[in-house]
């Protein structure tokens, strides 16, 4: 059996007790992830966020991911798997079959696959996928 930690960073989320739940998953709220492209902050936490999850070997699910934008930075900071409407809306079950063997990746989030990068080149990194 395994748990996930949802809404990381709110609630009884907080770092006391990632010590204490036996969580699997470690789940970085939508609120954070929507502000991840336009704010400093949001992008320190979510960064902290995910490597604290490494830390405590745990599994990192970015929610709320719309934009491929937000999809590539989550994966440069080494997030494992996102959810949002930036992957898929919710759909019925009977659906799920045929849109896993229709699923494309997001042509953007293939681009960084196989680009090495540090944090400090994110100003640098940005520019070179806007353009």
């Amino acid at each position: 059996m395994t748990f996930a930690l949802d809404d990381f960073g709110t609630g009884y989320s907080t770092l006391s007790y990632l010590r204490q739940i036996p969580a699997n998953v470690l789940k970085i709220d939508q609120s954070l992830v929507r502000d991840l492209l336009e704010e400093e902050d949001a992008r320190t936490l979510v960064s902290g966020g995910i490597g604290l999850a490494q830390a405590f070997r745990r599994e990192v699910v970015a929610e709320g991911v719309e934009e491929s934008a937000q999809g590539a930075l989550l994966m440069r900071l080494g997030c494992d798997v996102a959810q949002g409407f930036g992957i898929a809306r919710p759909m019925p079950a009977l659906d799920l079959p045929r849109w896993i063997a229709d699923y494309r990746p997001d042509p953007d989030w293939q681009a960084w696959i196989d680009v090495p990068w540090d944090i400090q080149d994110l100003p640098l990194l940005a520019a070179r996928f806007d353009h």
